[in-house]
């Protein structure tokens, strides 16, 4: 078992002493005047993550309408532009690089009409996918939560759906539980059904916590430290076989030494 965290919940040196793996958020990590990545901000974190002993998983860009989130790296992978694949595809040759071992990318948003949105979508995927072949890079496309609605791949059918519909090797889900939590409206029985179903396709896992319901905060989507929420974080051994990252999706050290805990103790794969 690989337990991670993401870059914004310490610094790579906290994180090297707690965690096996670090999830690179790419959006956040100040290497970007506005869609321009700077190689020299970037050279400068890739010298300390290389003193330290972890692992990779690396974020994509996504789009966010909040006012922490660089508006010149938002990518609606419904709706995209050359700027957009450019954004990616450096993510992904980073990726390469590096040896990550997932890149997380986000569903697109709905739009006027899901089918079409779905369906443009895809076609993207497929383009970063071939790309993420020619790279040896693995992708996972998230489930996102519905107590948004303008969110698309909530559900645990439409996500396969369009992860059967790419159809490539190098595509995989990043099953976010949070996210589960809150489609599922915080009920254990369908957060369970949720894994069984998507299970077989996980390549890398997102964990943090909430409350399984909207909020006005992020809808919901709270990114608590695991175990603060409603979350029974058991049901994770439904996850048969799966040996790749556990990664604490949360804002401090205090949440990964908390997650780490709740992992341990729940947790028996």
């Amino acid at each position: 078992m690989i337990i991670g965290a993401s870059s914004f919940a310490g610094s790579l040196k906290e994180l090297d002493q707690h965690v096996r793996s670090v999830e690179l958020y790419m959006p956040k990590l100040g290497v970007y005047e506005g869609n321009c990545l700077q190689k020299n901000r970037l050279e400068q974190i890739l010298d300390e993550l290389s003193t330290c002993d972890l692992d990779t998983s690396m974020h994509a860009h996504y789009f966010a309408d909040v006012p922490t989130y660089p508006k010149g790296l938002v990518v609606d992978t419904a709706s995209m532009e050359p700027i957009h694949f450019k954004l990616m595809e450096e993510c992904i040759e980073l990726a390469g690089k590096l040896e990550t071992k997932a890149v997380v990318i986000h569903p697109g948003r709905v739009g006027d009409d899901r089918q079409r949105s779905l369906g443009r979508m895809t076609t993207n995927l497929k383009r970063l996918a071939a790309f993420a072949s020619e790279n040896n890079v693995m992708l996972g496309l998230e489930n996102k939560e519905a107590t948004d609605p303008g969110n698309l791949c909530c559900e645990a059918e439409e996500l396969l759906k369009v992860v059967n519909e790419v159809d490539s090797s190098n595509l995989g889900v990043t099953f976010d539980i949070g996210h589960a939590n809150l489609t599922c409206g915080g009920d254990h029985e369908k957060l369970n059904e949720f894994i069984r179903t998507v299970s077989e396709q996980v390549i890398h896992v997102h964990l943090h916590d909430n409350y399984g319901t909207w909020t006005s905060n992020y809808d919901g989507d709270e990114h608590m430290a695991p175990g603060t929420g409603t979350i029974d974080y058991s049901v994770l051994n439904s996850l048969k076989g799966y040996k790749g990252i556990f990664n604490l999706e949360v804002f401090s050290i205090e949440d990964v030494l908390a997650g780490k805990e709740m992992i341990r103790e729940h947790i028996s794969l």
